[in-house]
């Protein structure tokens, strides 16, 4: 009989609160929909689009964090072409990040 081993994510553990901010942008991005559907002035669109792309990247950076201190230094401890993969993966995103 085969064992599926189920991996579990370095995130897991704040998943609800993941959840709960993401859930917080997406009511940002549809009140943004309105403001622009209302034709609200200029000013107010870019400061609501200011603060949902800082939300993004909070969540984006508390991601990375995550990911860094348990998919990756599991991956370095154990070594060979996992570790070179997910310290790419994480080189990868951190430059995504930075250009975004």
């Amino acid at each position: 009989m085969s064992e599926t081993v189920h991996h579990q994510h370095g995130y897991i553990h704040r998943k609800d609160d993941y959840l709960r901010r993401l859930k917080r942008i997406e009511g940002q991005a549809r009140g943004l929909q309105r403001m622009v559907e209302e034709e609200k002035y200029c000013i107010d669109i870019l400061t609501q689009i200011s603060a949902i792309t800082k939300a993004l990247q909070s969540v984006g950076l508390g991601l990375l964090d995550e990911h860094l201190g348990h998919c990756v230094v599991d991956a370095a401890a154990t070594g060979g072409r996992e570790a070179e993969i997910k310290l790419k993966e994480a080189s990868d995103a951190i430059a995504r990040l930075v250009r975004s």
